[in-house]
């Protein structure tokens, strides 16, 4: 009897388990796999009035799309307007239509292009529509000339993909400074740019990073590229061109006034030196670098002495054009140890700060042994072209070296991978030149081969440098 209650207990047990767990299996949710992901851009529907029509004369334009669309946050910095509007249209996305309301007045027997770039795409995937473009005439025909390009940095020879290139109807010198350009383009990543729909004519070329939107050469600072002379635009085509870009030179600080511009700047002036870990390098001058620009500078309340301060002289002090660098060169030898003692009012900055008190910063010197000693050789080498080495480390020029033979060596070098470029140094002054377009004056080209060079610490490094012919 016990047997059989225990046993009935047991299968009771048993099957409510089985009930638990099948039940829970039955209520199980699967999430459903779906089909594969959409990878694919929108596709232009219909567009009213329709693409590359002529006679145009309306203002509103209304594309649709198979799918949901959006605009790209920064829109503006991808649409292409050509030719340029005194005032953009306004562009709005909704659902799966986009619609553009000119604004502007439209020019008669003109052909107009809205080319938007990247800045399409699916509502749910981010899927781009690269390079769209709508066209329209006013006229009875269309503009078909091009101009292709590539805007290259003079200073270094690389590229930007921020530029921009520029066409202008305008012929006058100050027009790129005064007035927006006829066409405009955007360069890529290789630097490359095409201008289509263009109408023939003379044209002012340009290129300029345009940080302010403005489309104008408004500051020496802005980075800027000009042709010597105008080019003529055909219907049977043109030849490619090249922009060097450059920066001016920069504009003189004005060190008149000594107010702060915020009430509670701190009233003394600050500073930092170059050294690594308050040691020199033995190939640099040492540098003070202040936090603001400096309206006098006694040269005599610099004093240089060794350990036991006594004086030391020979040590030639020079100021840099932004006012905010000082820097003493001096014949270092390695394992030296100097202090440079600065008067409290050794310099005062544009506010009428000075430092809180006297300093003294101690200076030691690097050894040899911490230096490679690469040996060069240069293919292809014409030294009726003025060539000058450029030794980029990290992005920063290090050293400058006149190629005037094919082999040389250096006994101290710093060590470190390098990128060498070649600068042509037309006026022979060993150093690179900015331009000036106000006075047409183009900047001095720079190229690379692309390479990177290793110098190793303590050892005799060889290195070829090939030039291309030219």
């Amino acid at each position: 009897m016990r047997y059989k209650t225990a046993l009935s207990l047991f299968l009771l047990v048993a099957a409510y388990y089985v009930i638990i767990l099948t039940g829970s299996g039955c209520a199980q949710i699967i999430p459903p796999t779906g089909g594969p992901r959409d990878t694919l851009p929108p596709v232009l529907v219909s567009a009213v009035p329709k693409d590359s029509m002529t006679n145009f004369t309306g203002n509103k334009i209304v594309l649709t799309f198979d799918e949901y669309i959006q605009l790209d946050n920064n829109m503006l910095d991808q649409l292409v307007l050509s030719p340029t509007p005194k005032i953009n249209p306004v562009i709005e996305a909704k659902l799966k239509t986009v619609t553009i309301k000119i604004k502007d007045t439209l020019e008669p027997n003109t052909t107009y292009a809205i080319g938007f770039g990247k800045g399409l795409k699916d509502l749910n995937e981010g899927n781009i529509l690269k390079d769209f473009t709508y066209i329209f005439s006013t006229g009875t025909t269309f503009d078909n000339s091009t101009l292709s390009g590539k805007i290259i940095l003079a200073s270094n020879g690389k590229t930007d993909s921020t530029l921009i290139a520029m066409l202008y109807r305008n012929l006058d010198d100050s027009a790129v400074a005064k007035e927006k350009p006829r066409y405009y383009a955007r360069s890529d990543a290789k630097g490359n740019f095409t201008f289509h729909n263009l109408a023939p004519g003379r044209y002012h070329a340009f290129a300029l990073k345009d940080a302010s939107g403005q489309k104008m050469y408004q500051r020496n600072s802005d980075l800027f590229a000009f042709l010597d002379s105008p080019i003529t635009i055909s219907s049977s085509g043109s030849s490619p061109i090249v922009l060097y870009a450059f920066e001016g030179e920069p504009e003189p600080v004005k060190t008149g006034g000594n107010k702060s511009s915020t009430q509670n700047a701190e009233k003394r002036v600050k500073f930092n030196t170059n050294l690594d870990n308050g040691r020199q390098d033995l190939l640099s001058k040492f540098e003070l670098n202040f936090e603001k620009p400096l309206r006098t500078v006694d040269s005599s309340k610099f004093v240089f002495t060794d350990t036991l301060f006594n004086p030391v002289t020979g040590f030639q002090m020079e100021e840099d054009t932004t006012r905010k660098k000082i820097s003493f060169k001096y014949p270092w030898k390695e394992d030296q140890f100097f202090r440079l003692i600065i008067d409290k009012s050794a310099v005062t900055d544009t506010l009428g700060n000075q430092l809180s008190k006297s300093d003294t910063i101690k200076i030691k010197t690097k050894e040899n042994k911490e230096y490679g000693r690469p040996k060069f050789r240069i293919t292809n080498l014409d030294t009726s072209k003025h060539i000058v080495l450029l030794f980029m480390k990290d992005g920063k020029l290090t050293r400058s070296e006149r190629a005037t033979s094919r082999e040389f060596s250096f006994p101290l070098f710093v060590p470190g991978d390098y990128e060498i470029y070649i600068l042509y140094d037309r006026n022979n002054n060993g150093k690179w030149d900015t331009g000036n377009y106000w006075q047409k004056i183009q900047p001095e080209k720079v190229i690379s081969d692309g390479k990177k060079y290793n110098v190793r610490a303590d050892w005799d490094n060889e290195i070829l440098i090939e030039l291309r012919r030219e």
